[in-house]
């Protein structure tokens, strides 16, 4: 990007043909009227409706839009490409800036936006490329995001243990079991063992867990150890059941059947999927 601070691409086209990659620089893309496609981000697969934006700032996150089932002649795309930190030891991290910070930091697992957030910028991303002047086409980017970070209902796409993010948490007690977890996914969890971290009883504990985040504590010991296999099959040469045991689960045919259920592909077809077009820009 060189001295720039945006590169903007605002484009119609018929299909997507750009492999899977990752970049330095972070990206908010929007595409409409590309129903059937399949959206890739760290290992979240998902197939897209009529609107998908998302926002995505690490440098490590692979991500890629494919064409899948979409049979449109009219697809846009706008994809927003920046380089600039907000942090707090600049101007961002100010009050004002607080809330785009958090959706900051948020979207290094890949954030999606709901329709209703798309609506409420909809205007100003429309018109983003037609901006001439650089000062006010990076003000109404940031305008944008801060819109954007005021809006319910984003939510994150790639797990934590993928995309290689430190878990956060407000409860000390669940950040200390969360801590534990990724520090010990490949051994046998037991609930004991984490009500026992915590201070509570494994009963108290649960229905503590599942108040604090929403879910429940096995369904979130699976996803960890997911996060991890998926990134162990992108990454190392190890066999499917070398890293099902590895990342704790002690039955092949349980680990792709899970895997395939909570991915939507088999691990050797989501290798396969990765290695076969992994792009670095």
């Amino acid at each position: 990007m060189g001295k720039d601070v945006l590169y903007i691409a605002d484009r119609h086209k018929k299909e997507f043909t750009y492999p899977i990659h990752n970049h330095e620089v972070f990206e908010l893309n929007y595409v409409e009227h590309a129903s059937g496609v399949r959206r890739i981000v760290g290992d979240s697969s998902e197939v897209i409706g009529d609107y998908d934006l998302v926002l995505i700032t690490s440098p490590d996150l692979e991500h890629v839009w494919e064409q899948n089932t979409c049979t449109s002649e009219d697809i846009r795309e706008i994809t927003v490409q920046f380089d600039f930190n907000i942090n707090e030891d600049n101007l961002f991290g100010r009050n004002p800036f607080h809330s785009m910070r958090k959706m900051m930091n948020e979207a290094q697992k890949g954030l999606c936006f709901p329709l209703p957030a798309i609506m409420r910028i909809y205007s100003m991303l429309d018109s983003l490329s037609s901006v001439k002047d650089g000062f006010y086409a990076v003000q109404q980017f940031l305008t944008i995001l801060y819109e954007l970070s005021k809006c319910n209902g984003a939510r994150t796409l790639a797990s934590s243990s993928f995309a290689k993010i430190a878990v956060e948490d407000d409860s000390r007690r669940v950040l200390k079991v969360k801590n534990y977890i990724s520090k010990n996914y490949m051994e046998e969890i037991r609930l004991a063992q984490l009500a026992e971290i915590a201070g509570m009883s494994p009963s108290a504990f649960s229905r503590f867990f599942k108040l604090h985040t929403g879910r429940n504590l096995s369904d979130y010991i699976i996803d960890i150890r997911l996060g991890y296999a998926a990134r162990k099959l992108v990454d190392t040469n190890h066999s499917i059941s070398e890293i099902s045991f590895e990342c704790g689960f002690n039955n092949l045919s349980n680990f792709n059947r899970i895997f395939k259920r909570k991915k939507g592909y088999s691990p050797s077809e989501f290798r396969e999927n990765y290695h076969k077009t992994r792009v670095i820009v």
